[in-house]
């Protein structure tokens, strides 16, 4: 598909200073449009992965383990074969994955399920004629297992805790003597804060149809963030060439992480599927969602910052604890934002994992910094408290135009700009002494926090055509997660080829369109959104060919092509049709610049001096992440980012039980996610950026930002309403009440 003539390809090894979108006189790019995709999603007419229908389809539950640790001795199958609807119940031991796969991996998850790892482990599939007979049989289904002995408690296995391989960020890294400068320094800060394991709870659950072709070819209608990867896994789980494998993944009613990889519904969809010679629809319960695709892993974070008098900082180090299951390489980056954040020549950014017999713990929006900013950005306000210096006042001394590990420069950084805009809008210069503003029963206080995220490019490509009426189409194997996806891309081609964006049509979640790295570490934009950039600056080429001019003096505009003082339909040039394929990748910018998304949070809130009630009655973001493609969906996505912080720092824990791993909290009804009520109106600003270096579009990654620091806030919020500085979060009202004053 790559390097013929009709590709083109860009391999980010310069900057590039000149984009198209500032060129277009369009009017498309970084307007408010409303989602292309919303009508058919208020109509109906939007087709997600359970809603699918074929002629002679079945249905099947999932069986899940009961057990922490162990194995399956035997499933007792006729017992539920004679029941009214029951097709089969079928199982592989050796094929159905026990795990959710990794995002971007192209190997299959673990396998064989017969040894139990974790409670709600998938071990079977019940196929029936409907769904309810097919979860009725499943319930009933009796199971024989074995017991083993399993660990479920982070305390009790802390002593096999293990330096993990490194991955998206070190392992372990040192730079300097962190402990020589907390003995040096006039002040210091050695802390500790926890966060619990937290859940994706994406509105959608996870869902597979899997049909099968009489040439041995699957196409699976699945809830997958990541197409092109999830293929490659789910080929290799089913041992089948990638090329036979086929997914189709148009809408997703969210993901947050959780369905960056395969889940174990797919593979026994697909087994079920081939057994009963019918297509099969495997939906997961709410239960089985939290029980078996993927968490966030509980956090222990050591925080020691060591400073000058002035608030220059001298040492950083974040020692975190993390957990997963035994022989899985995923840990959750804690420290990943600390690397960038702020200066500091004594760093010691280290995790260790502790193997537990619980569900996967694998990406969960903004993985790292989501937690990791929480435990840094609480000690900064501790540091600050300490110094008797404003908190903004401390993360501005601490600033840098340099990578502080890297020695290289940011790509664009905004971080000051973004704290003063924030501090100025929210009305910071009010903030009073913590516990010394009160209105009635409440007390009212002001917090504030830095956000980072790293911004990545990943290998991708779209395939953009203009047909003879003038339309145009694009399409590629991303996907839109409820992001914004196929607006975004339909504005990038309406600006270049100068076609209104309602002429526009983007095809997405097709593993038969030109492969891309899909939706997760919000590299979606930046990434599919060049690949259409690069087809449609070969398109604009092909244009003023057709037109016979040079193409720097060819404007594109409402369906129509001047040049050379003639102004000529742009179906007309197409004759039947026209296309290109984009093709983006990394290259040596990602090495000779550090490339981030920077922010600042603000939040007022009260505390109920009675019942220890927290309400979040003011949130600002102030927000630069290079070019914004659409102001409605950016503002949309940092929205619901906010949300999460809310939600980290107030409700959101899973509990597991200490003695069989068992999840406890298993549904939203038990799992406290932020309801309306808990969300005040939530204020957003963008300021004006461009990052040359990350990609020809200019624009970095936005959907994660949103979350990093603003949990950290809201609890630095809390302790200025109370004067109570909690470590454990998320901090509820019985960590408030013993030290809340009496009652006036």
């Amino acid at each position: 598909m790559f390097g013929f003539g009709n590709t083109k390809s860009l391999t980010m090894d310069k900057p590039h200073p000149f984009s198209l979108l500032d060129t277009g006189v369009q009017g498309a790019i970084s307007q408010p449009f409303d989602r292309v995709d919303g009508p058919k999603k208020v109509s109906g007419a939007a087709t997600y992965a359970a809603e699918f229908a074929f002629d002679s389809l079945a249905y099947g539950f999932l069986v899940s383990a009961r057990i922490g640790a162990g194995k399956v001795v035997s499933i007792d199958a006729d017992v539920v074969r004679s029941l009214p609807g029951v097709i089969d119940v079928v199982w592989d031991f050796d094929r159905f994955i026990r795990v959710a796969g990794q995002g971007g991996d192209t190997k299959a998850p673990t396998q064989r399920v017969q040894e139990i790892a974790f409670t709600g482990e998938i071990i079977a599939i019940v196929i029936a004629e409907s769904y309810e007979a097919a979860r009725d049989a499943a319930l009933q289904l009796p199971v024989t297992y074995e017991r083993g002995e399993g660990v479920f408690d982070s305390e009790v296995n802390r002593g096999e805790a293990y330096t993990p391989p490194d991955a998206v960020t070190p392992g372990h890294f040192s730079q300097g003597d962190v402990d020589k400068a907390m003995t040096q320094a006039p002040i210091t800060i050695d802390v500790t804060y926890t966060t619990p394991s937290q859940n994706s709870a994406a509105m959608e659950p996870h869902a597979s149809t899997a049909v099968w072709d009489g040439d041995g070819s699957l196409t699976l209608y699945g809830a997958y963030q990541m197409p092109t990867s999830d293929a490659s896994q789910l080929a290799k789980a089913l041992g089948l060439s990638v090329k036979k494998v086929r997914i189709i993944s148009r809408y997703i009613g969210g993901g947050f992480g959780s369905k960056l990889g395969i889940a174990p519904e797919s593979v026994a969809a697909a087994i079920a599927a081939r057994q009963i010679g019918r297509p099969v629809k495997a939906v997961m319960a709410r239960q089985q969602v939290f029980e078996a695709t993927v968490r966030r892993s509980n956090t222990e974070q050591r925080l020691r910052l060591a400073a000058n008098s002035n608030g220059r900082l001298t040492a950083i180090g974040q020692e975190s604890f993390v957990s997963n299951l035994p022989g899985e390489d995923y840990f959750e980056p804690v420290g990943i934002g600390t690397h960038m954040i702020y200066a500091g020549e004594n760093r010691l950014i280290s995790h260790l994992q502790i193997p537990l017999n619980l569900v996967l713990s694998g990406s969960m929006r903004a993985p790292g910094e989501a937690v990791g900013m929480i435990g840094l950005e609480c000690a900064m306000d501790e540091l600050a408290e300490k110094l008797g210096m404003d908190p903004i006042e401390l993360r501005k001394v601490n600033d840098t135009s340099v990578d502080p590990e890297k020695g290289v420069p940011f790509s664009s950084r905004s971080l000051t700009t973004a704290l003063d805009d924030g501090a100025k809008r929210f009305g910071w210069s009010d903030r009073a002494r913590p516990g010394e503003r009160r209105d009635g029963e409440w007390l009212i206080g002001l917090g504030m926090a830095s956000a980072v995220r790293g911004n990545m490019l990943m290998e991708s490509a779209a395939k953009v055509e203009i047909h003879s009426d003038g339309s145009a189409t694009v399409a590629s194997a991303m996907t839109d997660i409820g992001t914004g996806s196929y607006t975004i891309l339909a504005q990038i081609a309406s600006e270049i080829l100068g076609i209104p964006v309602d002429r526009i049509k983007v095809k997405l979640g097709d593993t038969n369109a030109p492969p891309a790295a899909g939706s997760g570490g919000s590299w979606g934009a930046g990434s599919s959104g060049s690949a259409v950039y690069l087809a449609c600056e070969m398109l604009k080429d092909k244009l003023a060919k057709a037109m016979g001019v040079d193409v720097e003096i060819l404007t594109l505009k409402d369906g129509v092509a001047i040049g050379a003082n003639r102004s000529v339909p742009i179906s007309e040039l197409v004759g039947e049709g026209l296309d290109a394929i984009g093709h983006i990748k990394p290259g040596k910018q990602e090495k000779e610049t550090t490339q981030a998304s920077f922010g600042a949070h603000f939040v007022e809130v009260g505390v109920n001096v009675v019942t220890g009630e927290i309400r979040v009655r003011r949130m600002l973001g102030v927000f630069a992440a290079g070019r914004v493609l659409n102001a409605k969906t950016a503002r949309s996505q940092c929205l619901g980012g906010m949300t999460f912080g809310i939600g980290a720092a107030l409700t959101e824990e899973l509990y597991h039980d200490t003695r069989n791993g068992k999840l406890v909290n298993r549904d939203l009804a038990e799992y406290h996610v932020p309801a309306n009520a808990d969300v005040p109106q939530l204020e957003v600003h963008f300021l004006a950026e461009r990052d040359v270096h990350a990609n020809p579009i200019h624009a970095k990654g936005i959907g994660e930002l949103g979350i990093s620091g603003a949990a950290a806030a809201v609890a630095n919020a809390v302790y200025n309403a109370t004067g109570i500085r909690v470590r454990e979060f998320p901090i509820t009202l019985d960590k408030l009440l013993p030290g809340l004053p009496d009652i006036q």
